[in-house]
């Protein structure tokens, strides 16, 4: 896609003010509220039942669906599979098309369907499946992360509709399953052959624009210890105390790889986090125990190869094990279980940023959101790893999602709505 592919901003024509002025925000907060309501955890059957009821929606606003079941072995067996955490024994993909106008670009508007689980029931107000309103207030699991998102790309394309723009070209809408535990919808998407010249996910960014991500990697290691009676402790060696000194080199490598960040994400106190989320170790409270198990993520810096990042870890738990004497006979072993998220980025001076400033900025008669990076991994980087330029600008605060806070803006989805649809128009184009 080249500049001269993207309508310049001034004075909104008439089917971009018709538009604008289609976003109807008590019909978006239902439909959130009714997404909300499909408990879609990923790997669970909700998945499914997310992807079928979104299907219905999109044919009723006239689109051409494409809504099939994923050959999950053929996948898992693909060399570029992004990896998996969430068991499960099926996969919906849905790409809703709307028809080929002409010689006018195709436009993405990408989403995942898939929530985190809602964690202890008690932190939350209420049943975290059931939305809950305060105000302009949207509470529940998914409701930022990213339902929201969807609701968005659903009022959008609802809003062109409405405006009587006939398109020049072509806008796509790819909801995807599995992007929380490593991306296997969009991954799938992609391979069945579904693509565009640019692309906007709606990932939760605060208002402003994220034209980069940084990776994450799942690892595992397994500590070995020697196992003993607690009360003869000095005849065995226990794995919770050989896995100390790997510990103290991990937030020693975290410091390192965090030392000279790429400005995008500068702001960040740590933008390529390295963390252990659990450890489990023992299975008797009276035995020394002989093996514990750390598994956590590695943040991937921007343009960084996912294998180095991988090779930094295994030689920083390499080096911990040969300065330590039980472990230098008997080392750890790192393995990469989960989800693999390379890192991605929109291209420098690609025309897909200032275009959705300027309509941001258009239907809010404000200022131009600024432009930053994020440090988790998402599908940018698989749409991106494609050739097809892509960049984030959705509803809600990501530090609210996966939480029992969990919340959004009505407004602020409609602000999304509106401006992805003088997105859409300015992109694809109008006859």
């Amino acid at each position: 896609m080249t500049t001269d592919e993207f309508s310049a901003a001034g004075e909104l024509s008439a089917e971009e003010a018709a538009a604008l002025d289609a976003v109807d925000e008590a019909a978006v907060a239902r439909t959130l509220s009714e997404l909300i309501a499909i408990p879609s955890v990923t790997g669970t059957p909700a998945e499914s039942e997310i992807q079928h009821e979104l299907a219905g929606r999109l044919d009723r606003l006239g689109l051409d669906v494409d809504l099939w079941s994923m050959n999950l072995p053929e996948l898992r067996a693909d060399p570029g599979f992004p990896g998996a955490e969430a068991p499960r024994d099926e996969a919906w993909g849905l790409v809703a098309s709307t028809p080929d106008g002409g010689d006018g670009p195709a436009l993405i508007l990408q989403g995942h369907v898939d929530v985190v689980p809602p964690g202890d029931p008690a932190s939350w107000v209420g049943d975290p499946f059931v939305a809950r309103t305060v105000g302009d207030t949207v509470y529940g699991r998914g409701a930022c992360d990213m339902k929201a998102g969807l609701v968005a790309h659903l009022a959008a394309l609802e809003a062109v509709r409405a405006s009587g723009a006939r398109l020049r070209g072509r806008v796509g809408v790819h909801f995807v399953v599995g992007e929380e535990d490593g991306g296997l919808g969009a991954f799938g998407t992609l391979r069945r052959g579904h693509t565009g010249d640019a692309c906007v996910i709606t990932e939760p960014t605060g208002g402003t624009l994220v034209t980069a991500n940084a990776g994450a990697l799942t690892f595992r290691i397994d500590v070995p210890g020697k196992a003993a009676h607690a009360s003869s402790r000095d005849e065995g060696v226990s794995a919770v105390d050989a896995y100390i000194p790997i510990h103290q080199a991990l937030a020693a490598l975290e410091a390192g790889r965090n030392a000279d960040p790429d400005p995008l994400m500068a702001e960040y106190p740590i933008p390529y986090a390295l963390s252990v989320g659990t450890v489990r170790c023992g299975d008797w409270a009276s035995s020394v125990p002989d093996l514990l198990v750390a598994e956590g993520r590695l943040g991937v810096r921007l343009g960084e190869d996912p294998a180095a990042a991988r090779a930094d870890l295994e030689r920083c738990v390499a080096r911990a094990c040969a300065a330590d004497p039980w472990l230098r006979a008997h080392p750890a072993v790192v393995t990469w279980p989960g989800g693999q998220f390379a890192s991605g980025r929109l291209p420098a001076g690609h025309p897909l940023r200032d275009t959705v400033a300027t309509a941001h900025a258009d239907a809010t008669g404000g200022a131009r959101p600024r432009e930053r990076g994020a440090p988790y991994g998402s599908d940018l980087r698989l749409y991106a790893a494609e050739g097809i330029p892509t960049l984030q600008y959705g509803p809600g605060d990501v530090r609210l999602a996966h939480s029992a806070r969990e919340q959004v803006s009505v407004a602020d989805i409609a602000t999304v709505a509106r401006t992805l649809a003088l997105t859409v128009l300015r992109t694809v184009g109008m006859k």
